[in-house]
């Protein structure tokens, strides 16, 4: 198991829900976000913001303690966990609705990771998250189902000084 910030990670969660109109819509779409924030932030100070793990999964990467992270918070009722059937031949959405606010403050640096990701890739799906990431240094140099070093942020060619 990573040593991660699990207040931090929920935070995180919830700033990222409440940025989007106060929910998050697929599992897959909210996996992609988490690593792009921990991917960004990685690559600009060299530590990540949650510090999960992230696997080189088939459908893109994914943080291995986002399960569980959720699970607890749907407990402590931070969030509402949703199902909505969209697609016939598709597995039901599962939609995370924020019932809290955020209550830690962010740092600068933090807060402008967090804003990057929600205004270059917020407004995106959960299959259009999986292309991109799939096009990436971290997912394209790592072994099916294995950890992806977060080294391998430095060879995205991402441009962190831009707004978006």
């Amino acid at each position: 198991m990573p040593k991660i910030n699990e207040k931090k990670y929920k935070e995180v969660v919830l700033y990222l829900a409440g940025k989007l109109g106060g929910e998050i819509r697929g599992k897959k779409k909210l996996a992609k976000l988490l690593y792009f924030v921990d991917f960004d932030f990685y690559e600009k100070f060299q530590k990540s913001l949650t510090g999960d793990v992230y696997k080189a999964l088939p459908m893109g990467p994914f943080p291995v303690t986002m399960e569980k992270v959720l699970a607890d918070m749907v407990d402590e009722k931070k969030i509402a966990l949703k199902f909505k059937k969209e697609r016939v031949d598709f597995n039901p959405t599962e939609i995370y609705i924020a019932k809290n606010k955020t209550e830690c403050g962010f740092s600068k640096e933090e807060q402008q990771i967090l804003d990057r990701v929600v205004l270059k890739y917020g407004h995106l799906s959960g299959k259009q998250l999986e292309d991109l990431t799939h096009a990436e240094a971290p997912y394209i140099g790592t072994a099916p189902n294995q950890e992806i070093a977060y080294e391998l942020s430095f060879y995205r060619g991402t441009n962190l000084n831009e707004d978006a």
